[in-house]
């Protein structure tokens, strides 16, 4: 009995590494349309037929540490485009921030804005997803670990911390989702990431989702594996669903370069109101 287990478990490690090998090669060698749209900054969009059993549309702007670009994060007293957002900013690049309420329009997420406190993160959330922060300072950004005990004891003075979750990557490995909700990792949503790569690279990426046989969206270690293949050091995961949008300056449809889904279409007008972002400039 125990040799027919052992067999068993076998047989299944084999299949889903082949199916990951399988996975891998269909990241690397999608037909990625790349364009640069200003200096050290580069769009890359795919379309990707059976990732993950199902068609997948990404798209990505990477930040090169060499263009000396900084990254910014800004918030709201409510409810504004990530689009109108970006441009108010004068930014070239931006993408939906962290998870906030519908109603009211605040950030559900801590964020914190040098020594002012604005929004702390609410118990549904830490319950939820959140393990993680993006923090900034001076125009560079780093995703960091985020916890209640965290946030509880934080005293930095200076610089804009905005959590949101869960992480994906930690020093380049897969993160622990043990304490996020199952439905939440588990279920395929459209989504937004941000992550860096070891040579300093950001990374800004949305998946979209929710449009049958254009794009299915992802499970949280369907999106992590993405990234990682992408070559994520660390990585975490945004506000997704209807709020996932990728913003590039002077592109058409009023900069939005992804398919955002509010309007339940699969083209770039389904932009929806959120409460803050995260931009480059």
């Amino acid at each position: 009995m125990k040799r027919c287990i052992f067999t068993l478990l076998l047989a299944l490690f084999t299949l889903s590494l082949a199916v990951a090998q399988n996975d891998s090669l269909r990241i690397v060698r999608a037909d990625w349309r790349e364009s640069t749209t200003a200096v050290g900054i580069t769009l890359k969009q795919a379309q990707i037929k059976e990732l993950y059993g199902s068609t997948q549309s990404i798209s990505l702007v990477e930040i090169a540490p060499s263009a000396k670009r900084r990254v910014g994060i800004a918030g709201n007293a409510g409810m504004i485009k990530t689009s109108e957002q970006a441009t108010s900013h004068g930014a070239v690049a931006a993408i939906n921030g962290s998870f906030y309420d519908m109603k009211k329009g605040n950030s559900v997420c801590f964020y914190k804005v040098d020594d002012k406190v604005i929004d702390a993160t609410t118990e549904s959330e830490f319950n939820t997803r959140v393990t993680g922060a993006v923090r900034e300072k001076r125009g560079k950004v780093e995703l960091i670990a985020w916890s209640r005990e965290i946030e509880q004891g934080y005293t930095q003075r200076k610089g804009t911390v905005l959590a949101s979750g869960p992480m994906l990557m930690e020093d380049g490995e897969q993160s622990d989702w043990s304490s996020c909700r199952e439905d939440f990792i588990t279920t395929r949503h459209p989504r937004s990431a941000i992550f860096t790569k070891v040579d300093g690279t950001v990374v800004l990426l949305t998946v979209d989702g929710r449009s049958e046989g254009n794009a299915a969206g992802m499970s949280i270690p369907e999106l992590a594996y993405l990234v990682r293949v992408l070559g994520a050091e660390d990585a975490l995961n945004l506000d997704g669903g209807g709020s996932t949008t990728l913003w590039i300056k002077g592109a058409a449809d009023n900069g939005v370069v992804n398919y955002p889904c509010d309007n339940k279409l699969f083209d770039h007008r389904g932009e929806r109101s959120v409460s803050n972002i995260i931009y480059v400039k």
